[in-house]
């Protein structure tokens, strides 16, 4: 499977470990592909919290419910 039909790009995978990080054949094989990733240095896993997406999450699902509106008035929410 060639990396334009969405495999992997085994020969520009091997340049990297064996050429870049000085792998042995053997130790390039043994690893996963998530192995390899980690050691090429991308993340594995989702990106570090940030304070600014902490507080896009609060805002967004706060710890309390909003206050109920004073009497007459409507809910931003039609209700």
């Amino acid at each position: 499977m060639s990396a334009a039909a969405g495999g992997l790009d085994w020969p520009g995978l091997m340049r990297v470990g064996i050429r870049g990080l000085g792998l042995r054949p053997a130790e390039f094989w043994a690893l996963t592909p998530a192995e390899l990733a980690l050691m090429l240095g991308e993340a594995a896993g989702r990106p570090q919290l940030t304070r600014a997406r902490l507080d896009e999450l609060a805002a967004q699902w706060p710890d309390r419910p909003a206050a109920a509106p004073a009497q007459g008035e409507t809910r931003k929410d039609g209700r």
